[in-house]
């Protein structure tokens, strides 16, 4: 999946200033989808070319699926331009969406020539125009014809746009609509996706003739959220980072919130040497290494990819002996996961496929046996607040249980492997449906007393 950014303003390599990223250095960024590269393909006076690459994590590619029956095994997202792209863009040059540039503060403020390229992006040459044409743009969108065999047009095109714009005006307008010309997320849209919505769009998206289109596509077509974020542009309330003032009152994300229950269960139980099972891309790690209670930290993982962006993350090789990161499969015995103080699932088991449960809970409870064991998972009655969600939360989940269902599955596995267990609810509590994840804290007999 390929952008590129090309300026003709004179010294063209000054484009680096406004990127922070050096034009004599091959760049990457571990990113939740996979892997970001920025490069030069060309950078001098006249010219200065920056290119920003997404490898897609092919889990993330398994986990797609639509109307077409192979669909997670072949798909076009590892190629065409998505929320995938976006979310990279906004990692990658966070600095540059807001506009700052310590170098080249002038510059960052001044609109500058500027050639875009995106040679796969969903789309017909006609909503493209609409989309880009009405910000300055002058847009060449090429339809990409199948082979000669099959004959016709794709439903893609070769996109370049090109125009005197502020770099970060040029970002933010790819942030939004690279997105809505896919038409789909790669995550679940929540309320607080307004904000960005709001703060990306800032100062063009409320004058813009489409603007109803891109806020349901944006929003995923969830009316109420496309509703309020319209009502919000009409009203041209001024939204910021720290405080958007929204219908919804803003609570940190479900996945923050998640990770403070799980660090605030550890410190309830005194661990001090702890293992991340299933530890992903690191983002619980992350919070654990910035406790320095957690003298010891192990994540493990089966996926050596995603280790591998765990590290990218963490800066790993600065960290030393604190954090280490081992390959294993959590479903066969580990020497290596014994002797610690507590060991965490979280939103681990939902994705095992049942009948190998009981191999993981015997690997876990029964052999690595650490003093607590803090498990997480979505409770499924909790789904009816999400609009338009049909299924489970996840396409890769096997399975998504009641409170009833989680709470019984619990207490069988503590009686079974010598733990008693408190089961509470983590996130916004409905009165009904109760929490959106479920946390269950095992802790052997010792811990309890």
């Amino acid at each position: 999946m390929l952008l590129t950014l090309t300026t003709t303003h004179r010294p063209a390599t000054d484009l680096g200033y406004l990127l922070v990223k050096h034009p004599g250095k091959v760049h990457s960024f571990g990113v939740p989808t996979g892997t970001a590269y920025v490069l030069y393909p060309e950078a001098d006076d006249d010219r200065c070319t920056a290119a920003l690459l997404l490898d897609v994590d092919p889990q993330l590619l398994r986990a797609h699926r639509d109307a077409f029956e192979l669909s997670q095994y072949v798909n076009d997202r590892p190629y065409a331009a998505s929320s995938l792209l976006s979310s990279a863009l906004a990692k990658v040059f966070r600095t540059a969406l807001r506009g700052v540039s310590k170098d080249r503060p002038e510059l960052a403020g001044s609109a500058i020539p500027l050639e875009i390229r995106v040679p796969v992006l969903r789309g017909t040459p006609d909503l493209v125009t609409r989309l880009f044409a009405p910000l300055g743009w002058s847009v060449t969108a090429t339809p990409i014809p199948f082979e000669p065999e099959i004959g016709g047009d794709s439903r893609y095109v070769d996109l370049t746009l090109t125009g005197e714009v502020r770099l970060a005006d040029a970002l933010n307008h790819l942030y939004v609509l690279l997105p809505v010309l896919d038409d789909g997320k790669h995550y679940w849209v929540a309320p607080d996706e307004i904000e960005k919505l709001l703060r990306s769009g800032e100062g063009w998206l409320a004058a813009h003739p489409e603007k109803v289109l891109i806020a349901r596509r944006y929003l995923a077509h969830r009316r109420s959220l496309a509703t309020t974020a319209l009502q919000l542009l009409e009203a041209d309330q001024p939204v910021t980072e720290e405080e958007a003032e929204l219908p919804v009152a803003r609570r940190a994300p479900l996945a923050e919130q998640r990770r403070d229950a799980v660090v605030a269960a550890l410190t309830e139980v005194g661990a001090a040497r702890v293992l991340d099972l299933g530890c992903g891309g690191g983002a619980l790690l992350a919070a654990l290494v910035k406790n320095r209670a957690f003298t010891e930290i192990v994540g493990a993982d089966v996926a050596t990819r995603s280790l591998d962006q765990a590290a990218r993350k963490l800066k790993i090789e600065r960290l030393g002996d604190r954090v280490r990161l081992i390959q294993t499969a959590l479903t066969y015995r580990d020497d290596r996961l014994r002797g610690f103080d507590a060991a965490v699932l979280m939103e681990v088991i939902e994705h095992v496929d049942l009948p190998r449960l009981p191999a993981l809970e015997s690997a876990v409870f029964g052999h690595a046996k650490p003093r607590a064991v803090i498990v997480t998972t979505p409770n499924v009655e909790y789904n009816v607040h999400y609009e338009g969600l049909t299924g489970m939360r996840h396409s890769d989940h096997r399975f998504e249980w009641t409170r009833a269902e989680f709470a019984g599955w619990a207490s069988r596995t503590a009686d079974e492997y010598g733990y008693t267990v408190t089961i509470r609810g983590v996130g916004e509590h409905d009165e009904v449906t109760g929490a959106p994840t479920q946390l269950a804290l095992f802790r052997t007999q010792e811990v309890s007393a």
